[in-house]
């Protein structure tokens, strides 16, 4: 089975992913994203996205989190 490594902007409403890592210079996003739970090997579901693409809910760990696309755009994931 091949692996699929996207993005996460590039997730589709109501797909399954898992993160792989994160990306870019900034670190502030990485720290935020770890104490809200998104570490890499987590498995989250695209639930909702607001009309104008910001922001965005996903399905983690048993509850549900709001994010920023810019929040999102930090994480590299792969379609599960």
């Amino acid at each position: 089975m091949q692996r699929i490594y996207q993005n996460f902007s590039e997730i589709e409403l109501g797909q399954h992913a898992r993160i792989l890592k994160y990306i870019g210079p900034t670190t502030t996003y990485h720290k935020r994203l770890i104490s809200l739970g998104l570490t890499p090997g987590t498995e989250f579901k695209l639930l909702k996205v607001a009309p104008l693409g910001d922001p965005i809910e996903i399905a983690v760990r048993g509850f549900r989190l709001s994010l920023r696309r810019n929040e999102a755009a930090c994480l590299e994931v792969e379609r599960v």
